[in-house]
C-alpha cells in the first residue's frame, strides 16, 4: 500500500496536495490456520489482560476487513474476483494515523476499529506484530513491511520518520519525483523485490509534485502441510454462474481434514494447513446461497465455523488458480467514514506542518497463487492412516470464499471471493 503526497505549493493557500497512493501491495501463495498446530512461538509483551499486545488489534482488524469486503463486493462487477489483505491495509492506514491529528485521526481510528485504544497502544501492538512475523517463519516465508519514498526536496518531521521506522519497520527511499518515470521505476523495483516479483508496475502516473509515497507490502509463501498429488490433477468444469462454465485444473486429495457442514448457513467449510502458523479456510456456499453467506460473514461467524470444525475423512477437489485483484480505495474508505484525509480539512501535521498534506489516492493490489505443493516444492513424504469408512466429498466447482489466517497473531492476512479461477 502506498500513499503519495504531491507537493504543489499554492501561494495563496500554501498547501501541498498529497497523493497518498495507498497502493496496498500483497503477494500470496497459500496459507493455513489450523487448530492442531503446535504452540511453539515466541511470546512478546502482554496487554493488561495478559494477552499478547498484538492481539489487542485483532478484533478491530477483523471487523474492518469484513466491512471492507462488503463495500468492495457491492461495487464489484458480477463474476469478478475479489482479493485483498485486511492486515496490509490496516497496517498502511495505521502508518498514516501516526501522522494524523484531530478529526482526521479520529475518523481513521473509528473506521479501523481502534476506538478503544490510543496511538501509543496501536504503535506498540504493530511493533510486536512485526516482531512476531519476523520470528515465526518455520517452513514459510511471511513478510509484512512498510516504506516511505520521500522526495529529495521534501522534509517530513524527523519524529514521524523515526517512529514509523521503530514501530512499523518502515524503510526510507530517497527519490526524485520531478522525474516521475524514474521515481516510479525505483518504487516498483522495491515493491517487486519484497513481493517475490509477484507485484510489478504497481505505481504509475506519479505527479511530479508528489512529496512522499507510503508503501505497504505483505507477502506469503508457504508449503501445504500435506501436498496434493499432481498426478491426480485433471481438467474439470467450474461453474462461474448458471450460464458460464470454465475448464480448470482440479486438484484432488483424500485425507483427514478439519471440516464443517453448516446446514443453517448453507455452506461447507474446510481448513487447509500450511507448514507453520498459517492456514487457508475455504468457504463453499451451497448452490445459489453465495449472497446469503456473504451477508452473514463476520468475525463471529468465522469463530463459530472455526470452533465447529471436526476432523473427518474428506475427498477434496480444489481448482488450481492464480489471480490478481486491484482496487481503488478512495471512495470505499470515504463511504466507511474516512473523509477528512482526502480533503482540504486533512490534518497530517504529524508528518509535515508546512507544507500541508492530504491524501489523493489509495489503491491496492493482491496476488494469490495456489497449486499442488503450495508455492514451492515440498521435499517430504507423508503417509496418512485412513479409517475404513467412506470419505465425504467437497467439490469446489463453483464460486467460493477464501481466508488466509495466521494463528500466532490472530490475523486475517488475506480474504476474498474466487468467482472465476481462470481469470487473471
Amino acid at each position: 500500500m502506498s500513499f503519495c503526497f504531491p507537493a504543489q505549493a499554492v501561494k495563496m493557500r500554501d498547501i501541498i496536495a498529497s497523493c497518498m497512493l495507498a497502493a496496498l501491495l500483497l503477494a500470496v501463495a497459500s496459507a493455513d490456520h489450523h487448530q492442531h498446530h503446535n504452540h511453539n512461538h515466541q511470546h512478546g509483551p502482554k496487554g493488561h489482560d495478559g494477552e499478547d499486545i498484538c492481539h489487542l488489534l485483532s478484533n478491530g482488524n477483523a471487523d474492518f476487513g469484513f466491512a471492507l469486503y462488503k463495500q468492495l463486493n457491492a461495487k464489484s462487477d458480477a463474476g469478478k474476483n475479489i482479493f485483498f489483505s485486511p492486515l496490509g491495509i490496516s497496517s498502511a492506514l495505521s502508518v498514516l494515523t501516526k501522522g494524523a491529528r484531530g478529526d482526521t485521526r479520529s475518523q481513521l481510528f473509528s473506521t479501523l476499529g481502534y476506538g478503544a485504544f490510543n496511538q501509543s497502544q496501536v504503535d506498540e501492538a504493530y511493533m510486536h506484530l512485526f516482531h512476531m512475523f519476523k520470528h515465526n517463519r518455520g517452513n514459510q516465508e511471511l513478510r509484512l513491511g512498510n516504506a516511505a519514498a520521500v522526495d529529495k526536496t521534501f522534509n517530513p518531521l524527523k519524529a514521524y520518520m523515526t517512529d514509523i521506522k521503530d514501530y512499523y519497520s518502515a524503510e526510507v527511499l530517497d527519490v526524485d519525483f520531478k522525474n516521475p518515470a524514474e521515481a516510479a521505476a525505483e518504487i516498483n523495483k522495491y515493491i517487486a523485490l519484497n513481493t517475490g516479483d509477484m507485484i510489478k508496475d504497481q505505481v504509475k502516473d506519479l505527479d511530479p509534485d508528489t512529496a512522499m509515497v507510503l508503501i505497504n507490502y505483505i507477502f506469503f509463501k508457504g508449503e501445504w502441510e500435506r501436498p496434493f498429488n499432481s498426478n491426480l490433477t485433471q481438467k474439470m468444469d467450474f461453474n462461474v454462474d448458471e450460464s458460464t462454465k470454465v475448464q480448470v485444473d482440479m486438484m484432488r486429495r483424500t485425507g483427514r481434514f478439519d471440516y464443517y457442514s453448516d446446514f443453517d448457513n448453507h455452506s461447507s467449510i474446510i481448513m487447509l494447513p500450511y507448514k507453520g502458523n498459517t492456514s487457508m479456510m475455504i468457504i463453499l456456499p451451497n448452490e445459489g446461497k453465495m449472497k446469503h453467506v456473504e451477508n452473514s460473514i463476520s468475525k463471529e461467524q468465522i469463530l463459530h465455523w472455526f470452533n465447529s470444525l471436526f476432523r473427518m475423512s474428506v475427498e477434496l477437489m480444489l481448482p488450481k488458480f492464480s489471480i490478481s485483484a486491484d482496487a481503488s480505495l478512495n471512495e470505499v474508505l470515504q463511504e466507511m467514514g474516512v473523509t477528512n484525509v482526502f480533503s482540504d480539512a486533512a490534518d497530517l501535521s504529524g508528518i509535515s506542518q508546512e507544507p500541508k498534506l492530504k491524501v489523493s489516492k489509495v489503491s491496492h493490489r493482491a496476488v494469490l497463487d495456489v497449486d499442488e505443493k503450495g508455492t514451492t516444492a515440498a521435499a517430504s513424504t507423508t503417509i496418512e492412516i485412513m479409517p475404513m469408512s467412506m470419505p465425504g466429498t467437497m467439490k469446489v466447482d463453483r464460486p467460493f470464499l477464501v481466508l488466509i489466517l495466521e494463528r500466532s497473531t490472530r490475523s486475517i492476512l488475506f480474504m476474498g471471493k474466487i468467482n472465476n479461477p481462470t481469470a487473471q
